[in-house]
């Protein structure tokens, strides 16, 4: 998970990813979509690849990459473990807020309307 996360840390690569998120395409390609040299799009290639994150696959003399979303499964799972915690107290805290106003109602349909509000206008 950590080569993972430091491969995706940069954000050209995040860029690369994108790219070949959809299609296969060889390096040339993929590099003429970047203002660098095309040894360093390889370099960035390279490390996608030993984090699991690209498939490469030889064509002739061509090098074709994808990416490949199963490698990000394990940082996935790490995040979306934050994500469902949180969204587990934004659930709790809905429902807590739906029964407040919930008792409220109630109370006022229980006291013909009159509730509270008429109260204070008498002191």
């Amino acid at each position: 998970m950590d080569e993972v996360a430091r491969a995706i840390a940069e954000p050209r690569r995040r860029d690369i990813l994108e790219l070949v998120r959809e299609r296969e395409l060889s390096a040339g390609e993929i590099s003429a979509s970047f203002e660098v040299t095309r040894p360093a799009v390889s370099q960035h290639l390279t490390v996608l690849k030993d984090a699991g994150l690209l498939t490469e696959r030889r064509d002739g003399a061509r090098r074709l990459y994808r990416a490949r979303p199963d490698g990000l499964a394990e940082l996935r799972g790490f995040l979306d473990r934050f994500w469902s915690d949180r969204l587990e107290r934004l659930k709790y805290a809905a429902e807590l807020e739906q029964q407040r106003r919930n008792k409220r109602a109630k109370r006022r349909d229980t006291d013909g309307g009159r509730g509270r509000d008429k109260d204070r206008r008498r002191a």
